[in-house]
């Protein structure tokens, strides 16, 4: 079980074989990328930044609610901060159980977790040359010019 902060582009393969278990019948995985529209805005490039310590530890404690509430085997997640761009992997989420019916939701339940929880902040950067902070309390309606 393993929730770590990335700045360096991420392997789903290699995080793939980390979980590999003869234990298992069932692996699911989520890659989030980024992508060019986000409410109907188009994006060029996304910067994340996290308070990381916090964010280990609260993201661990949702790989441990997930291990216990799915009874996994085994569960990792990794996502990225830093310069993001279109087509890069920010955030993955791995689980492995015994069978596939717990696989599923467990996957959705820990990146439905981590967006709510984690404290990890996405800074948009438009075409029109606007950036502005997405699902940030306390930034949600700034918008601040490039530059």
């Amino acid at each position: 079980m393993n929730f770590s902060i990335s700045t360096q582009p991420l392997d789903s393969g290699r995080l793939r074989e980390a979980l590999l278990r003869h234990d298992a019948g069932a692996f699911v995985a989520f890659e989030g990328w980024v992508r060019n529209v986000n409410d109907g805005r188009s994006v060029t490039r996304l910067v994340y930044e996290a308070y990381e310590p916090l964010a280990v530890k609260e993201g661990s404690k949702v790989l441990e609610e997930a291990r216990s509430r799915f009874g996994l085997l085994d569960v990792a997640c990794v996502h990225r901060i830093g310069a993001l761009e279109l087509g890069d992997m920010a955030v993955w989420v791995g689980v492995v159980s015994g069978h596939r019916d717990a696989a599923f939701p467990a996957c959705r339940y820990v990146i439905d977790e981590v967006k709510a929880r984690v404290p990890i902040w996405k800074k948009e950067h438009y075409t029109d040359g606007v950036t502005g902070w997405v699902h940030c309390p306390a930034e949600q309606s700034s918008a601040e010019g490039a530059g």
